[in-house]
C-alpha cells in the first residue's frame, strides 16, 4: 500500500522559514505577521526564484507600506483607507511591473492599516524591517535546507511519457490502418494528455537549470540531467508527429495487404521498444526501419511515375510512412544517445 505522502520539501522548508521568521522578530520585538506573510510567499520551487522573485518583492513592499501610511495620515483608520491602500498598490506595482510582488505588497498594506495608529514613519521602516526579514529567511531557508532536486521526478517521468507514448503510437496506427474516420475526439483527447505531461516535465527541466546556478551537478550528473532533457526533446517530437497524423486528411490507403502487415509489424515493434526498453533491439530496429523505408520509396515512385505534374498534395500513404519513418529515428535516438 503506498503511503499518503503529506509534506513535501516545500511544505516543511515553508514551515520552518516560518518558525524562524517568527522567532527571529519576536528576539527583535518587531510584530511577526508581516515577515511571516512575505516568508510564506517567498520560498519558490527553486533558490534561484526567491532571489530574483525577492528583488522584485522588497521594492513592492516598500510601496505598499507607503501608501498604507500616506492614506492612514489622511484619512485614518477607515474603509476609504483600506480601498485606496489596495487599489493605488496594485496600480503601481502594475505600472512599474513589479508583478511578483504584487500581492506581498498589497497583503502588506491592508494589514498594516489595522495595527498602525501612531509614528507612521516608525512603522514604515519597521515593515520594510520586516519585510526584508522574511525575504531573507526564505531565500537562506530554500537554499540551504532540502535544496530542491528534480532529477528523480523528471526521471520517472519521461519512463512514464515513454510507455504512455507507445501506448498512444498504438492506437493511432490501428485507428489509421483500420480507416476509422470518425470519433478522433478520444485520441486527441490523449494526446493533449500526453502533451500536458511533457509540458509539466519541461517546466521541472525549467527549475532545475536554476537551481544548478547555486548548487552545481557533478559531471556525471550534469550528464544524466542532459541525457534526460535529450530523451524529452525526443518523446515531444514524437507527439508532434503523431499529432500530424492525426490532423492529416487519411481517407482512402492503398496499400495491399503485405504492406499493410509490414507496416503492422513495424509499429508494434515501435510500441513494445517504448513500453518495455529491454525489448529494444538496434538489429531488429534497423530491419524494420528499412522495409517501411522501402515501401516509401516504392509509393513515391509510383506516384511520380503516375503523374506527368507532381501532386500539390501528398497522398496519405507518404504522409503515414514519411511520419511512421520519422518517429523510428526518434525512438532510435532516444535509446542511442551517449
Amino acid at each position: 500500500m503506498r503511503k499518503f505522502k503529506f509534506i513535501g520539501s516545500r511544505v516543511g522548508k515553508t514551515g520552518v522559514a516560518v518558525f524562524l521568521t517568527a522567532l527571529l522578530c519576536d528576539w527583535i520585538g518587531w510584530p511577526p505577521v508581516f515577515a511571516v506573510i512575505t516568508a510564506i510567499v517567498t520560498v519558490e520551487p527553486t533558490a534561484s526564484a526567491s532571489i530574483q522573485k525577492g528583488l522584485v518583492r522588497f521594492p513592492a513592499s516598500a510601496i505598499g507600506s507607503a501608501f498604507a501610511v500616506l492614506f492612514i495620515s489622511l484619512f485614518g483608520n477607515s474603509a476609504l483607507t483600506y480601498a485606496l491602500a489596495a487599489v493605488f498598490t496594485i496600480a503601481t506595482c502594475f505600472k512599474l511591473k513589479l508583478h511578483t510582488g504584487l500581492l506581498v505588497a498589497t497583503l502588506t498594506s491592508v494589514a498594516m492599516i489595522d495595527v498602525t495608529q501612531s509614528n507612521l514613519l516608525v512603522a514604515f521602516f519597521t515593515r520594510l524591517g520586516t519585510t526584508t526579514i522574511g525575504l531573507g529567511v526564505s531565500t537562506v531557508v530554500n537554499m540551504f535546507i532540502l535544496p530542491p532536486d528534480y532529477r528523480d521526478d523528471i526521471s520517472k517521468n519521461v519512463k512514464n511519457i515513454k510507455v504512455k507514448t507507445g501506448l498512444q503510437i498504438k492506437n493511432i496506427f490501428e485507428f489509421i490502418l483500420n480507416e476509422k474516420h470518425e470519433n478522433t475526439s478520444s485520441v486527441q483527447d490523449d494526446l493533449k494528455k500526453l502533451d500536458k505531461d511533457i509540458n509539466q516535465t519541461e517546466m521541472l527541466t525549467r527549475f532545475q537549470k536554476d537551481e544548478a546556478i547555486y548548487h552545481p551537478l557533478l559531471e556525471t550528473e550534469k550528464k544524466e540531467f542532459q541525457h534526460l532533457q535529450s530523451q524529452l526533446g525526443n518523446l515531444k517530437l514524437i507527439q508532434h508527429h503523431l499529432s500530424n497524423l492525426i490532423h492529416s486528411p487519411i481517407i482512402h490507403l492503398s496499400w495491399t495487404e503485405s504492406e499493410r502487415n509490414i507496416i503492422l509489424n513495424a509499429v508494434q515493434e515501435l510500441v513494445h521498444s517504448l513500453q518495455d526498453e529491454t525489448s529494444y533491439n538496434a538489429e531488429i530496429h534497423a530491419t524494420r526501419l528499412k522495409e517501411i523505408t522501402t515501401i516509401f520509396w516504392e509509393d513515391n515512385e509510383e506516384i511520380t511515375k503516375n503523374n506527368d505534374i507532381h501532386p500539390t498534395n501528398f497522398p496519405p500513404e507518404l504522409i503515414i510512412l514519411y511520419e511512421l519513418v520519422s518517429i523510428y529515428d526518434l525512438v532510435d535516438e532516444f535509446y542511442t544517445l551517449t
